[in-house]
């Protein structure tokens, strides 16, 4: 009891307000929770809870949106509650249809393990995007799972060793996909599976098993006749989102909205704010940074919706402050910058209310990533080249200096001016030479969601390891490769980077965050509708800004897409010179021993010297090399 009670204990920030532990010594099984409570705040919601039969009893994190719906399906079969959570629906439920029937049926983000006391089964499941995290694996003779791998990392009986290859993929990335971890022999459990363990039989050959696929709700989608007209399409999306914004305003406990300005996150506000009586809450991070600053339009969405707007403007100082905490927050490298302003608009939300929903999702679903319509400009007039003059091109873009671009760009932006409105126009210059190195239109792809593009040689014995986004044979059959890269980002992308980043930054404050964007009927839809429904004329989101155009003017939402970004480059030049360049010294790099220091130090120095703006590759190195002396003090 003390073991699991431990384990469960460095989780306290995912659950403060309860905790809970359940043993069975002769089975040799041991359950650990720690509990927010967000729905019935009695101890009648205490975790792990039993099933009323007493067969199975489950640990769970997460939210079953339509557990209403469930609870009255139960009680008309005979099923009495005790209180009124959804745990205990869910638990009865998988009672009531067993694991696979009742997780079908669920409508939310959840992980859950459930132990079949009866058949001596372990089960382990994940909701269909990954919004909640499940880690499992193997070691001396026991398996072990978790919510956060720190939960693992403190038991006696684990062995954690660094996987060389897990770390190739995240150089690549920037995040390690699932199903890998940092850690050899401890897995990411793949969303819209489950994983059936037999106790009696401790193996590293269990498979998970799909309860849902999205390779299937894509395929199925896109290739049946679509029969909507675009007004029945704005139609069915608006009513969609309005019953998901409706099923995750169900909270005992306070509730807001993270507002960025954007297109889905003024969606989910409008939505939330037209079926609220009182002023929603809503949250923004200001930055004093013009370029990097979405809070004025954030403020004037907010004005228009009549919403109760709360913002926080930070400096460097208190932005930078934040790097510490990342290694205890995520675990395990984890390097999108955004992962910053996310965790301190979460601290800013949970000094208000416990809940808070966001607008995730959107970019996947209906076409927003500025790479989607990179690729086909690309292809289009560079792809019917030959690679060596594609290559020699390359060469030539690189060799121009930033100062030099930049000058460029301004008498440029003198001659037209829609070009002065260009974000970072130097580096995406510097992107689109890399990107013109591409093979072929697979190829493409996989160099538009990479940092490093050989991180073999920059981590001396690593494989790295073919994934769905590299192993082109297993991507999908869809018409078209646009549709294709919606697909690879939101089964690898969102899951892996987005909603990662979104649940350790809120979770680290104890905050939940919902989003109705993913609702398991939105994504369904989003892929039944045309690709010309979601990108026109070299815009994307045309459907979902339709919708919006109901709720808002045009005037407040139509500016160039920024994202959550915080100025790295600069940082590196700056403040963080002399943090970033110790962790970048031969010394440092030869110590760690995991890299080669010779590529990571000429970067480092042609983004000192202004040649080059390396931030993305330098930040990946810096946040493993923190990470690596935290968990190795």
């Amino acid at each position: 009891m003390s073991i699991v009670s431990k384990m469960a204990y460095t989780l306290q920030h995912r659950g403060p307000d309860d905790s809970g532990a359940w043993v069975d010594p002769k089975a040799g099984i041991a359950m650990g929770h720690r509990r927010l409570s967000v729905i019935d705040l009695s101890n009648e919601g205490r975790q792990p809870m039993f099933s009323d039969c007493g067969r199975y009893i489950a640990s769970y994190n997460g939210e079953i949106y339509n557990f209403k719906e469930l609870r009255k399906e139960l009680e008309n079969i005979g099923y009495t509650f005790r209180g009124h959570s959804d745990t205990e629906v869910m638990v009865n439920s998988i009672s009531q249809w067993g694991v696979e029937s009742a997780i079908k049926k669920f409508r939310g983000m959840f992980a859950f393990a459930v132990w079949d006391r009866s058949e001596g089964v372990l089960y382990l499941t994940r909701d269909r995007i990954g919004e909640k995290p499940l880690y499992y694996g193997w070691s001396g003779g026991i398996f072990f799972f978790a919510s956060e791998l720190k939960a693992l990392t403190v038991h006696p009986g684990i062995r954690c060793e660094i996987d060389r290859n897990s770390l190739s993929l995240y150089l690549r990335h920037n995040y390690i996909p699932a199903p890998f971890s940092i850690y050899k022999g401890i897995f990411k459990l793949i969303p819209g599976t489950y994983l059936r363990v037999d106790g009696m039989e401790l193996n590293n050959s269990y498979k998970p098993l799909p309860y849902w696929s999205l390779r299937e709700a894509a395929e199925r989608g896109s290739a049946r006749g679509y029969e909507l007209s675009e007004t029945e399409s704005i139609e069915r999306l608006n009513n969609l989102l309005r019953n998901s914004v409706s099923a995750m305003m169900e909270a005992d406990v306070p509730l807001g909205v993270f507002l960025s300005g954007g297109i889905d996150s003024s969606t989910v506000v409008a939505i939330m704010q037209e079926q609220n009586i009182s002023p929603v809450k809503t949250f923004t991070l200001g930055f004093y940074e013009d370029v990097f600053n979405e809070a004025d339009a954030a403020a004037r969405v907010a004005a228009h919706l009549g919403a109760e707007h709360i913002e926080l403007y930070v400096t460097p100082e208190e932005t930078t402050s934040v790097i510490p905490l990342l290694p205890a927050l995520y675990d395990e490298p984890f390097s999108d910058s955004s992962q910053i302003p996310t965790f301190l608009v979460s601290k800013l939300a949970r000094e208000h209310v416990t809940v808070c929903l966001s607008g995730d999702g959107g970019d996947e679903l209906f076409g927003g990533y500025n790479r989607y319509f990179w690729w086909e400009r690309i292809w289009k007039y560079f792809g019917w080249m030959n690679g060596g003059v594609r290559n020699a091109l390359s060469d030539l873009f690189s060799s121009v200096s930033p100062g030099k671009w930049e000058r460029i760009f301004r008498f440029a932006g003198a001659l037209a001016p829609s070009l002065s409105n260009l974000r970072l126009p130097v580096d995406k210059i510097y992107k689109f030479a890399d990107l013109l190195r591409f093979k072929d239109r697979f190829s493409l792809y996989l160099r538009l969601v990479s940092h490093w593009n050989d991180p073999e040689s920059i981590i001396p014995g690593a494989i790295e390891p073919s994934t769905i986004v590299s192993d082109h044979s297993a991507w999908p059959g869809l018409y078209d490769l646009t549709l294709e890269m919606m697909y690879l980002d939101m089964l690898t992308y969102l899951p892996d980077d987005i909603l990662t980043k979104v649940d350790r930054a809120s979770m680290g404050v104890s905050l939940e965050s919902r989003i109705p964007l993913l609702d398991p009927q939105v994504v369904e839809f989003a892929w039944q509708v045309p690709l010309s429904m979601k990108i026109r004329n070299g815009q994307g989101k045309w459907l979902l800004r339709q919708v919006l155009y109901r709720y808002l003017p045009k005037s407040l939402i139509e500016r160039p897409k920024m994202g959550f970004a915080v100025p790295i480059d600069l940082w590196l030049r700056g403040p963080l010179r002399e943090w970033a360049g110790d962790l970048l010294s031969e010394r440092s790099l030869a110590k760690h021993g995991f890299f080669n220091p010779v590529p990571i130090m000429k970067k480092w120095e042609e983004h000192q010297r202004g040649i080059r703006n390396w931030q993305y590759h330098l930040w990946d190195i810096l946040i493993f090399q923190t990470w690596f002396d935290s968990v190795h003090k």
